[in-house]
């Protein structure tokens, strides 16, 4: 039941003991402020490296054709590799499940118009397949299918900036561009959060690619992912196999480096995760070092509260006060000073992060912030120890004999 006197009291002594009180708040309030800031900055570094992964896919891996540079099984050096359709087949069957997604690519670049409108962009022939890998996200219409694949077909799935350049406000959808002379129909529009680099390029179906650009069955790289269930050791192991499987098929030396070159993410990531885990650890010593600094300030605290209030725990308890509610009255103190200094402290630190936040993006932090429920748990972990600090002296001097308490000095 509610006893309005009882938090009359409470207020009363917080006000008449505005010193301890604040300071009591103040060791509170910046051990928050301090775990707040220090969180908020450790998740902006976290932000900055998986921006500079973009938002592909971060299980992938990319196959290169080059140029020998050993002589091996009598063929000489210098001898040029090229991939056709048939080694992205070749993959795909051999790896089986270890492959999540596989498409070949060509690239090329192409002069766009529109209605009197024209621009040169890059020009992508890609399977149904590099949707999920570039993690495209259709605006309008669809993306290119396997039909498209098997029948040649000339369409064309645009960027939302080509969009913009050419089209205005006008639907493409299921109009016809210009391609360097060939006209192709526009059958959807796609978004890409890595903006207007990703947005001003127009995919069409590998097939119709190779057969309009040098009528064969060449491709420039394959591109693929793996199992995301793969570890990053896992993952290294795979593309390194898949490297030797191409060395054999081609008649390379296992010891050439840059015939066949592979691009494997996992490499990056598992730099990546070592990093963030350092950072990690680094930011949760410093950060629990804060919190064990201000509960052992909130503890030492509440220590000299309670035997500050001998002489008054003496007086309430010759006035007939149980030691219950002696304790009580300490602890809901302590509880109500903590909370609010608590709130106080996370309130600053989000409004540092917020206030400096844009201007440390040049010492590759972005967008520091740290999630509420986290800093609630660190208050509540301070609330919790200022209680337990204040029990335990509160609890043995609501045991001291009245006349005892009241002699005391």
């Amino acid at each position: 039941m509610f006893d309005i006197d009882l938090w009359r009291e409470i207020f009363q002594s917080i006000n008449m003991n505005r010193t301890r009180s604040l300071l009591s708040g103040f060791t509170v309030a910046f051990a928050i402020l301090l775990f707040t800031i220090l969180f908020g900055i450790a998740n902006g570094l976290q932000n900055t490296f998986q921006e500079a992964f973009g938002t592909d896919a971060n299980n992938s891996i990319v196959i290169f054709p080059g140029k020998t540079t050993k002589a091996h099984k009598g063929l000489q050096v210098g001898r040029l590799i090229q991939f056709k359709s048939e080694d992205r087949e070749f993959i795909k069957e051999k790896y089986g499940d270890k492959v999540q997604f596989i498409t070949s690519k060509v690239n090329k670049s192409a002069s766009a118009s529109f209605k009197g409108e024209k621009n040169n962009y890059q020009l992508r022939g890609v399977h149904p397949e590099y949707m999920f890998i570039e993690n495209n996200v259709v605006k309008s219409g669809r993306y290119i299918n396997q039909n498209d694949i098997h029948n040649r077909t000339k369409v064309v799935v645009i960027g939302k900036k080509v969009e913009d350049d050419l089209f205005f406000k006008e639907d493409p959808i299921g109009k016809y561009i210009n391609l360097s002379g060939i006209q192709y129909k526009v059958v959807g529009v796609f978004t890409d959060d890595e903006g207007d680099s990703e947005e001003a390029v127009i995919y069409m179906p590998i097939t119709t690619t190779q057969f309009v650009y040098g009528n064969n069955d060449f491709i420039d790289l394959i591109h693929l992912t793996y199992n995301p269930e793969m570890k990053s050791g896992e993952a290294l192991a795979f593309g390194n196999a898949i490297s030797n499987s191409l060395k054999k098929r081609f008649d390379v030396a296992r010891s050439d480096q840059r015939a066949i070159r592979i691009w494997n993410m996992a490499q990056g990531t598992e730099q990546v995760d070592i990093m963030t885990m350092s950072l990690t650890v680094i930011i949760l010593v410093i950060g629990f070092g804060t919190l064990i600094a201000g509960i052992v300030g909130i503890s030492n605290i509440m220590i000299f509260i309670v035997k500050e209030r001998t002489k008054e725990i003496g007086i309430r308890k010759a006035l007939g006060a149980s030691p219950k509610s002696i304790v009580s009255i300490i602890l809901i103190e302590s509880i109500i000073i903590t909370a609010i200094a608590g709130y106080i402290g996370l309130l600053v630190g989000v409004g540092v992060l917020e206030f400096v936040g844009p201007s440390l993006k040049e010492y590759f932090i972005k967008d520091p912030g740290v999630s509420n429920s986290l800093v609630i748990g660190a208050t509540l972990t301070l609330i919790i120890a200022g209680a337990i600090a204040g029990y335990l002296p509160a609890k043995k001097a609501s045991q001291i004999k009245p006349i005892v308490a009241l002699r005391n000095d």
